[in-house]
């Protein structure tokens, strides 16, 4: 109450800035008084409001009062911020929360996507733009502390490598925030980011009943850290439904940073990087490329650049009928990367993606037309798309292929 004191005198009446209130209705009284007086708007500003009302259970009921009352034939923006999602949806826009009702809008915001995240590090290849995607999910607090005179694996060694780095235990103080049962969490997580990804199969890892466990994949949904994911041609099929990390960030930390700690603690961090994340960034960086061509899909999409309307993306997975060498037949689980629907006109496109040090070749296409026509009870598929890191094979050069677009990584920041 007293920084938020100061504040509003500092600005209102620099005077009697240094002026103590016994209670949050004295200083408003004064900002009400001051208000009056003004020909311009005011906007205030409550950031990271949790906090606060979290240590005063009447500051919302106080906000209502002024809000139903005195402010209300006032030119006043009142703007309450908070990163704690849960008790923002709770105490702020739930029913029982004492100012429901009187917000004029909302702003969920979300992490910047990966042309934007590449603005702050406009020196770096693209292929480095979009790893410091992968490692920070588009999140502004995260892309700022990256030093763009410094190379990438460095910025990734300080940041989640050493024991003073800022992301090396942030999984741990975003959970405290947002859970009681920081435990539990830390192991759901921990199973989903190990490729464990159906609510039974993770009750089972984890030693709790599916009940409880669904409750906090739930609020792991709400809050943007898992997602649950469905087959795009099989949405209402529970048996497709599967359990992802949908935060990037969370995703690269799991994978690596828990079996370094020791490592880590010993200084030796940036040696654990170089013999073990390096060489595997590329494959780690597989889902995210996966999200990043989703994007880049349905961004053009909805342009039409593909000759229909494209209003959601997603993948798409399931089993496809092979024959051996021999003639033998035999079944196998099948994906599509990226499928891209066009729910008016009954269509498709569908696309194979590749961080990879090889080109895409013909096998790519092959696999990517076979696994299309499995989509073809319901969509017509009308474009094919391959994207790749390190572009394509001279196979692409002389085939036929007037239904393919080929997207290599700096046409995807183009």
């Amino acid at each position: 109450m007293e920084l938020f004191s100061k504040q509003v005198l500092d600005v209102l009446d620099p005077a009697i800035s240094g002026a103590s209130f016994s209670s949050v209705e004295s200083i408003l009284d004064i900002l009400t008084n001051k208000i009056r007086d003004r020909k311009e708007k005011i906007v205030l500003v409550i950031d990271e409001l949790p906090y606060w009302a979290e240590k005063d259970e009447s500051l919302l009921s106080v906000f209502q009062k002024y809000i139903d009352s005195a402010w209300m034939d006032k030119d006043l923006m009142m703007i309450l911020c908070g990163s704690a999602l849960s008790f923002m949806e709770k105490k702020i826009l739930s029913e029982k929360s004492p100012v429901f009702g009187r917000r004029d809008s909302q702003i969920r915001l979300e992490a910047f996507n990966y042309k934007e995240a590449a603005l702050f590090v406009p020196g770096y290849s693209e292929e480095d733009k979009a790893l410091c995607y992968g490692v920070t999910g588009g999140v502004a607090k995260y892309l700022s502390l990256f030093d763009a005179a410094k190379s990438l694996d460095e910025n990734i060694i300080s940041l989640f490598f050493r024991p003073d780095g800022y992301l090396f235990d942030e999984t741990r103080n975003l959970l405290t925030q947002e859970f009681s049962d920081v435990t539990l969490v830390n192991n759901i997580i921990e199973q989903v980011a190990s490729g464990v990804n159906t609510l039974n199969e993770i009750a089972l890892k984890v030693h709790e009943n599916a009940t409880k466990v669904l409750y906090s994949l739930d609020k792991l949904i709400e809050i943007g850290l898992i997602e649950r994911r469905t087959c795009i041609t099989e949405e209402k099929n529970r048996k497709k439904t599967q359990y992802v990390l949908k935060d990037h960030m969370f995703k690269f930390w799991y994978r690596f940073v828990p079996k370094a700690v020791s490592v880590i603690e010993l200084g030796q961090g940036d040696v654990y990087y170089g013999k073990i994340v390096k060489p595997q960034l590329h494959a780690y960086m597989g889902s995210v490329f996966e999200d990043m061509c989703r994007y880049y899909t349905l961004e053009h999409g909805v342009k039409g650049d593909y000759g229909v309307f494209i209003t959601k993306t997603g993948c798409w997975w399931g089993v496809e009928q092979m024959t051996d060498d021999s003639g033998k037949q035999y079944r196998q689980s099948a994906d599509i990367d990226v499928v891209g629907i066009a729910e008016a006109e009954k269509a498709a496109v569908t696309g194979e993606c590749k961080f990879k040090n090889e080109k895409a070749d013909k096998d790519t296409y092959d696999t990517l037309v076979r696994r299309s026509k499995l989509l073809s009870g319901s969509y017509i598929n009308t474009k094919y798309l391959i994207f790749s890191l390190s572009g394509f094979s001279k196979w692409f050069d002389t085939a036929d292929l007037a239904d393919t677009i080929l997207v290599s990584i700096k046409d995807m920041y183009e």
